[in-house]
């Protein structure tokens, strides 16, 4: 049953036995996937007489649309607000590593710098699609330098403008041409903000709030201009206060445009914000919430001295502060693991955790059809890519399959596939050992001589499986979350379950 004359040649890959995360909602369905686009398979079936040409069994996994982060200040020794002879090399090898964190667009952010540094860095970011050869870039989100004094943060002091004199046109001369821009995070209660706003919004690019001290009036007036987005919530802004609440007000406030979602971002590390103020934020206003890294170019490098623009950077476990302070300076969480976070904290499903990375960023800037859902004829990116299954994960640029045993109901098949992608360099000499029962133990020296760890897993009982054979294929990875977090295992192993069919 194949297709007719003048149907696309193109092969067809179907996902089976897996839950595809569409409207909300984990559904049992099969995937199907030609050329980068996810395909109604009615259509296929009865317009093109076509069926799949390779299907590949998920054993049960989720498969959820890539993450978008909207914030992200460089990784792995590349810090996007520096200029180098070959700024595009290095804004490539970011887009490489964030693919194994399921992060398949982003939006690379400068902070607050000289105006040379703009007029040199910014032509060297072009909007690019992503593919296997990293995640696709949707444009530049620039925070600063157009912020508030006080509230300033890790930005360098001495950087800092307003637009008072000539509004727009000083924004014009601090980054010159806007072309390959996205996002503007700037303090609303700058003078000709307003004016700055709607100029900047009339050209396509978001607006946000933040680094601000901006009371609750000039936040609605701000997002009544045109802002939609807020840099950060909690951070670098006034706390709320229960006369007047700033910046936070606006997740409830009733003078907000009709139909208008305000969103904002989070930064879920454990480090930023209390798990507390994540469940208010969250039962507040959960459309709006956007899942933020706010990574610095230390992330996956350790402890020690890095930089962030103008600023050294000193790492200390698992938190960034501006080097000789105690002032936070960006994160060192990649997306997976605040993803994993935020789920904990607060509670939600994981539907919800999974839209707030991949959906509601999509939806702020306007991408939502074509990004951030497995809607028929949105983008699949290049198809997931099974590797050596002795190396136990999957690869994908739009698609992410997590590669974790179902939490909905046991395994139904013989053999169950568990693990996490590949990342070198997070651990020494892992070992696995079979406990008798159905639990097994990893054992593992942390880098830096952090002496042996150990950490156990059993299956759920009420999956009331027989006894597990399991062989260990590969050992991968683990990830060591902030502190007072479960661990995440990252072991691939194959588990047999002989008693079932």
């Amino acid at each position: 049953m194949r297709g007719g004359q003048g149907t696309t040649r193109a092969p067809v890959l179907q996902f089976t036995n897996c839950r595809i995360l569409r409207g909300g909602a984990l559904l049992r369905e099969d995937l199907w996937v030609r050329e980068g686009r996810i395909l109604d398979p009615e259509k296929l079936f009865f317009d093109e007489r076509r069926v799949a040409d390779e299907q590949r069994d998920c054993g049960g996994c989720i498969l959820a649309p890539g993450f978008i982060d909207v914030q992200i200040n460089g990784g792995f020794g590349v810090d996007f607000s520096k200029t180098t002879e070959n700024v595009g090399s290095g804004v490539a090898l970011v887009a490489q590593r964030i693919l194994s964190h399921g992060v398949t667009s982003f939006c690379p952010t400068l902070v607050t710098s000289p105006p040379e540094i703009y007029h040199k860095v910014l032509p060297q970011i072009p909007v690019k699609s992503g593919g296997p050869h990293g995640a696709g870039v949707l444009g530049v989100h620039l925070e600063g330098p157009f912020i508030s004094q006080e509230k300033r943060g890790a930005h360098p002091e001495a950087h800092l403008r307003s637009f008072e004199a000539r509004a727009f046109h000083d924004v014009l001369a601090t980054y010159g041409p806007l072309d390959n821009v996205r996002i503007v995070t700037l303090a609303p209660e700058l003078g000709r903000s307003h004016e700055v706003i709607q100029a900047l919004t009339a050209q396509g690019i978001c607006v946000s709030l933040g680094h601000s001290v901006a009371d609750l009036q000039a936040a609605e007036e701000a997002v009544q201009s045109g802002a939609t987005f807020i840099t950060h919530l909690f951070n670098a802004m006034l706390p709320f206060h229960h006369r007047d609440p700033g910046i936070v007000g606006l997740l409830t406030s009733d003078r907000l445009p009709p139909g208008r979602c305000i969103f904002y971002g989070m930064i879920a590390d454990g480090i930023h914000t209390n798990p507390a103020a994540l469940r208010i934020a969250y039962r507040a206003h959960p459309q709006g919430l956007v899942l933020v890294t706010d990574a610095v170019p230390a992330l996956g490098l350790g402890n020690g001295r890095h930089t962030l623009g103008q600023q050294d950077v000193e790492v200390d476990g698992l938190t960034a502060y501006v080097a000789g302070t105690k002032t936070l300076c960006g994160s060192i969480a990649p997306m997976d693991v605040c993803v994993r976070h935020f789920l904990q904290a607060t509670g939600c499903s994981v539907e919800a955790a999974l839209e707030a990375a991949s959906l509601h960023p999509a939806q702020l800037l306007g991408l939502e059809k074509s990004k951030g859902s497995l809607d028929f004829g949105a983008d699949a990116g290049e198809a997931p890519r099974r590797r050596d299954p002795a190396k136990g994960w999957v690869r994908a640029q739009t698609l992410w399959c997590l590669m974790t045993p179902s939490e909905s109901r046991p395994p139904t098949s013989p053999v169950s596939w568990c693990g996490r992608r590949r990342k070198p360099g997070y651990n020494q000499g892992l070992r696995l050992e079979r406990m008798p029962g159905p639990s097994w133990t990893l054992t593992w020296r942390a880098v830096g001589g952090a002496g042996l760890q150990r950490a156990s897993w059993d299956p759920p009982s009420r999956w009331a499986l027989p006894e597990p054979q399991v062989t260990l294929e590969a050992v991968t990875w683990i990830n060591v979350q902030p502190a007072g977090l479960t661990l995440s295992l990252g072991v691939a192993c194959r588990a047999a379950y002989p008693g079932l069919h």
